[in-house]
C-alpha cells in the first residue's frame, strides 16, 4: 500500500507541525482536534499555535490540509492515522496513556468499519511496553481485527525542538519506527522517505526497542546538558577559567561531540524533564537501580540555585529591582513549561525583590503561571531601564542588542559581547567564567 491520505489526531505544538508538513510534502491530509477552535483556524488557512514558518506552510497547502472534529470520517477518508495527543505524567513519573486510549475508541470504531488495511502510529511518547501490553490488544478489542493482518500499529517519536519543528520534521538525523509487523514498517518508511530532505538512516525496530530508545536519548541529553552546567559552575571558581572554551574543546572529540555542550541555566520544556524521570522509572521497574538519571534530575534543579547564590554575593537590599529577559524555557518558543527562568523569577519574588519580566513570546503563558507576582514590562527597553539588575535567563538573540548602562549584568549564556566595553560602565558577570 502506498499511502497518500493521511489524518493526524492532535492539533498541538507537534501534531499541527506534522499536519503541515506532510500537506506540503504532497499528502492529502485531514487534521483531526476536539478543540472547535483549532479545527476553525486551520480551515480558514491559518494556524492555532505559534511556531517558526508554520503559517506560512499552512497557508501554502492550503488545498492539501483540511481539519475535523470527527475522528471517525478522517480514519474513513485516509489510509493512514498518526496520533499525536498528550501523554502526561503519572505521579509514579510514567506517561498516561488517557488521551491515547479516547482517541484510539474513536479511531477503532472507523477501522472496524473500513475494508482493507489502515495504519495507525503513535507519535506520542509512551512508557516502554505499553505498544505491546496495553494499545495493540486494546486496539484489537475496540476493531474486532487482527494487528499485522488487518491493521498496522507503529511507535514513531519525534526527535525536535519545540522552535525549529518544522526543519527538524524535514531534516531529522534519523527517523524511528517500532513496527508490528513489516507491512506496517514499511508503509511508514515509505512515507518518511517521500517527506524527508535529506535521506536520513530509518531505524526499524521492535516496539520495546523503540519505546526505550525514545526515552533513553533524552535522558542521555539531559545528562550532558547537565555535565556543561557542572564545567560552568567549575569555571566559574577556577582563575582564568572560561567554560566556553573547555567545551569547544571537549566537543571536538567526536566520542563527545557539540551538541548541547553549552553552560548555562539548566533544561527545561515538556519533554527533557519528564522523559529523564520517567528513563529512571523504568529502569527501577525492571529492578535496575537508576541513580543517574535521578542525580541529573537533582542537580538540573539546583541550577537556579547557582544564579540565586551569585545574585546574593552582590549583597542586593530587599527591594532592589531585578529584571529577567526571557521566560520560556528555551528561545523561540512560549512554552514556559518546567523553566527555570520561571523558577527564578518566584524564587527572587518570594526573597523580597522587585522582579520585572520580559519576552518576546512567552509574556502571557508565564503570566499563568507567576500571576501578579512580577511586573510584566511590555517591551525590552522598559525591562533594562526600569531595573537595578539584568538577568539574561534565556539566550534569544534579541537581548544582544541590549544597552545596560549602569547596571549590574548576570549573563547566564554569556550572550553579550564587547566585554571589556561592558564592564567599564556596568557590573558585569557571565555565568561560567572566573569572576
Amino acid at each position: 500500500m502506498r499511502c497518500t491520505k493521511v489524518s493526524v489526531v492532535g492539533l498541538g505544538k507537534l501534531g499541527m507541525c506534522i499536519a503541515a508538513v506532510l500537506a506540503d510534502r504532497g499528502f492529502k491530509v485531514t487534521g483531526v482536534d476536539v478543540d472547535k477552535f483549532k479545527v476553525d483556524v486551520v480551515n480558514s488557512g491559518r494556524s492555532p499555535i505559534p511556531e517558526a514558518g508554520l503559517e506560512k506552510l499552512i497557508r501554502k497547502n492550503y488545498e492539501n490540509l483540511k481539519a475535523t472534529t470527527s475522528h471517525y470520517d478522517a480514519v474513513k477518508q485516509t489510509q493512514a492515522t498518526l496520533i499525536v495527543v498528550p501523554t502526561p505524567s503519572e505521579p509514579d513519573g510514567s506517561f498516561s496513556l488517557k488521551f491515547v486510549v479516547e482517541a484510539l475508541k474513536e479511531i477503532g470504531k472507523a477501522i472496524a468499519d473500513k475494508n482493507g488495511y489502515h495504519l495507525v502510529v503513535i507519535n506520542s511518547t509512551v512508557s516502554p511496553g505499553s505498544m505491546e501490553g496495553r494499545i495493540k490488544p486494546f486496539l484489537e478489542e475496540i476493531t474486532g481485527k487482527k494487528c499485522g493482518v488487518d491493521f498496522g500499529l507503529c511507535y514513531n517519536p519525534e526527535f525536535v525542538a519545540l522552535g525549529d519543528v518544522i526543519r527538524g520534521l524535514l531534516e531529522p538525523d534519523f527517523v524511528l519506527i517500532g513496527e508490528g509487523d513489516p507491512q506496517a514498517g514499511s508503509i511508514l518508511a515509505d512515507i518518511y522517505k517521500r517527506v524527508c530532505m535529506n535521506d536520513p538512516p530509518i531505524e526499524r525496530t521492535s516496539f520495546i526497542n523503540a519505546e526505550i530508545a525514545k526515552i533513553a536519548i533524552n535522558s542521555y541529553v539531559t545528562m550532558k546538558i547537565t555535565f556543561a552546567n557542572l564545567l560552568a559552575e567549575i569555571c566559574e571558581n577556577t582563575a582564568g577559567a572560561d567554560v566556553d572554551e573547555v567545551t569547544r574543546i571537549i566537543g571536538r572529540d567526536s566520542r563527545i561531540g557539540s551538541k548541547y555542550l553549552k553552560g548555562g541555566l539548566g533544561y527545561g520544556g515538556p519533554c527533557f524533564p519528564r522523559d529523564n524521570i520517567a528513563f529512571a522509572r523504568f529502569a527501577e521497574s525492571v529492578g535496575v537501580k537508576a541513580e543517574l538519571p535521578i542525580v541529573v534530575h537533582q542537580t538540573n534543579l539546583s541550577q537556579v540555585k547557582r544564579v540565586i547564590k551569585r545574585l546574593g554575593q552582590l549583597y542586593l537590599k530587599p527591594g532592589t529591582k531585578i529584571g529577567i529577559l526571557g521566560l520560556s524555557y528555551k528561545p523561540d518558543t512560549p512554552v514556559v513549561e518546567e523553566s527555570q527562568s520561571i523558577m527564578l523569577a518566584k524564587e527572587l519574588s518570594s526573597l523580597g525583590y522587585v522582579v520585572h519580566v520580559y519576552d518576546p513570546l512567552a509574556l502571557e503563558e508565564a503570566r499563568k503561571v507567576l500571576g501578579d507576582t512580577v511586573i510584566y514590562d511590555k517591551t525590552l527597553d522598559d525591562c533594562v531601564k526600569n531595573v537595578d539588575v539584568i538577568v539574561l535567563a534565556t539566550p534569544w538573540k534579541l537581548f544582544k542588542t541590549i544597552d545596560p548602562k549602569g547596571k549590574i549584568i548576570i549573563d547566564c549564556w554569556r550572550l553579550l559581547r564587547d566585554r571589556e566595553d561592558l564592564k567599564k560602565n556596568n557590573q558585569y558577570i557571565p555565568l561560567g567564567m572566573y569572576r
